[in-house]
C-alpha cells in the first residue's frame, strides 16, 4: 500500500484535497488536537467528511494527540466511541492512556501513533505494536537508515513526512512556547517560537532557529522503494491553494513512480512549484545526512507571500468560466489552470466579463465573480494561477 496522506483544517480543504489526489485526509476534532488554532471539526463536520471520503474510496483519520492532563480524561471514553461510530478510519495517538482506553473498551478504532511520539528505533516501535497499533508516524528526524531498520524489524506501517514545516526541537519535545508564552506546544498551543528572530545584545543582527522546510520531492522514489507506507504532507492551517498544489504535485510524482515513467525533469518541475507555493526554502533535512547551516535560517530570512493564486472555477456554462477571484489580474496576464484529473492549461487572459457582463481591464476585488470566455469545459475546484514555470523547459 502506497498512500498519499494530506492535512486539512476545514471541510472545504478537506474536500480539496480528496479532490486533489489525496488518498486519505487527517483533520483534528474540537477535542484533543494539536492544532488549537486551526478551524477544527465538530462530530457533524466529521461525520460529513467520513461521507465524502468514503463514497471517493478514501479514508479520513482524526488526531487525538495531546498530552492528556486529569481534566480531560473524563470525556474520552466518549469521544472515542463516537469518533467509531461515524466511521472514522484512524485515530493519530501520542498518549499511551488513548490507546488503554481503546483496549479496555473494545473501542474499534485504528490506532496510529503521531510523530509527537518521537520515535526514533524499532524497540520503541515494537512496544507499540504489542499495544495493537497499526502504524507509527515516525520522527520528522528520523534517516534513510533509520526508516529501513524500524520497517524491517516491525512490519509496521510506516508513516512519513515528505513536506510541509519543521520542529527546530526533536518532534514533540519542543517547550519553548511554554517557557516564553506560557502556550503549551504539546497540547495544542504552540507559538512557533523558533520563527522568531532575536537580537544579539542589541545589535542590529538578528538572530532566528529557524529550520528550512521539508522538501522530499527528490526522494521520492527511495522512499517507496524502502517501504513507506504512507507519505504525509504537514499543514492544517494552510489554504486550499496551499493543499491543491503540493497534493497535485505529490500525486503526479507518486504515480509515475509506482507506474516506472518518472523522469529527471519530473522532479525538477515538481520541485520548482512546490517551493514557490510554499514561500520557504526547502530541503530534505534529516533522511540523507544530518542537517547543517545549510538547511536552517540563522540571520534573517526573506518569506515574500507570492499571489500565484488568481482563482476558483465555481462552474462552465455558454462557454465561459465562472470564477471567484482570489488575487488580482488584468487583461494580457498569462495563467495557468490545474485541477483534479486536468494537466495544467496555458491561457491568456483576453476579456474579463463582471457579473453585469460588461468588459473590465482589471480583476481588483478577491472573492469578486467573474466571467472568462473559454472554448473548454473546466471541472469545478479548479485552481487559476499565473504561470511561472513551463514544463516544456524541464524536458
Amino acid at each position: 500500500m502506497i498512500e498519499l496522506l494530506a492535512p486539512a483544517g476545514s471541510i472545504e480543504r478537506l474536500k480539496i484535497a480528496y479532490l486533489y489526489g489525496a488518498d486519505a485526509a487527517y483533520v483534528g476534532g474540537y477535542n484533543y488536537s494539536l492544532r488549537a488554532n486551526a478551524i477544527n471539526f465538530s462530530l457533524e463536520e466529521l461525520k460529513e467528511g467520513v461521507k465524502f471520503a468514503h463514497a471517493l474510496g478514501k479514508k479520513l483519520y482524526v488526531t487525538v494527540n495531546i498530552i492528556f492532563h486529569n481534566a480531560e480524561l473524563s470525556n474520552l471514553k466518549t469521544y472515542l466511541e463516537d469518533l467509531s461510530s461515524i466511521g472514522i478510519d484512524a485515530i493519530i495517538v501520542s498518549d499511551i492512556v488513548v490507546i488503554e482506553c481503546v483496549r479496555k473498551y473494545n473501542i474499534p478504532l485504528e490506532i496510529h501513533i503521531s510523530t509527537q511520539s518521537s520515535t526514533l528505533n524499532y524497540e520503541t516501535a515494537l512496544f507499540y505494536k504489542k499495544l495493537g497499533v497499526k502504524r507509527i508516524v515516525l520522527a520528522r528526524e528520523a534517516s534513510r537508515e533509520d526508516i529501513k531498520i524500524i520497517k524491517a524489524k516491525t512490519n509496521l506501517d510506516i508513516e512519513c513526512f515528505i513536506s510541509g514545516a519543521m520542529c527546530t526541537s526533536i518532534s514533540g519535545k519542543c517547550v519553548l512556547s511554554n517557557v516564553t508564552t506560557n502556550r503549551d506546544s504539546n497540547r495544542g498551543g504552540c507559538a512557533q517560537i523558533c520563527r522568531w528572530t532575536f537580537k544579539i545584545n542589541d545589535e542590529e543582527n538578528k538572530f532566528s532557529m529557524t529550520p528550512k522546510d521539508l522538501n522530499m520531492s527528490r526522494f521520492l522514489e527511495d522512499m517507496v522503494n524502502i517501504g513507506i507506507n504512507s507519505f504525509k504532507v504537514e499543514g492544517r492551517m494552510r489554504s486550499i491553494y496551499y493543499i491543491a498544489t503540493i497534493i497535485y504535485e505529490y500525486r503526479h510524482l507518486l504515480d509515475k513512480i509506482i507506474n516506472h515513467t518518472i523522469k529527471e525533469s519530473d522532479i525538477l518541475y515538481s520541485n520548482d512549484i512546490i517551493n514557490r507555493c510554499a514561500n520557504r526554502e526547502s530541503t530534505p533535512q534529516f533522511y540523507d545526512k544530518f542537517p547543517t547551516e545549510k538547511e536552517q535560517y540563522f540571520l534573517g530570512r526573506e518569506e515574500v507571500s507570492n499571489q500565484d493564486f488568481l482563482g476558483v472555477v465555481l462552474a462552465y456554462q455558454n462557454g465561459q468560466i465562472l470564477l471567484e477571484e482570489r488575487n488580482y489580474f488584468k487583461v494580457g496576464d498569462v495563467v495557468e489552470f490545474f485541477g483534479p484529473n486536468l494537466e495544467p492549461l496555458t491561457y491568456e487572459i483576453k476579456t474579463i466579463l463582471n457579473e453585469e457582463g460588461d468588459s473590465i481591464p482589471v480583476a481588483r476585488h478577491p472573492q469578486m465573480h467573474i466571467y472568462l470566455p473559454f472554448d473548454k469545459s473546466l471541472p469545478s475546484n479548479t485552481m487559476m494561477r499565473l504561470k511561472i514555470f513551463d514544463k516544456n523547459d524541464y524536458l
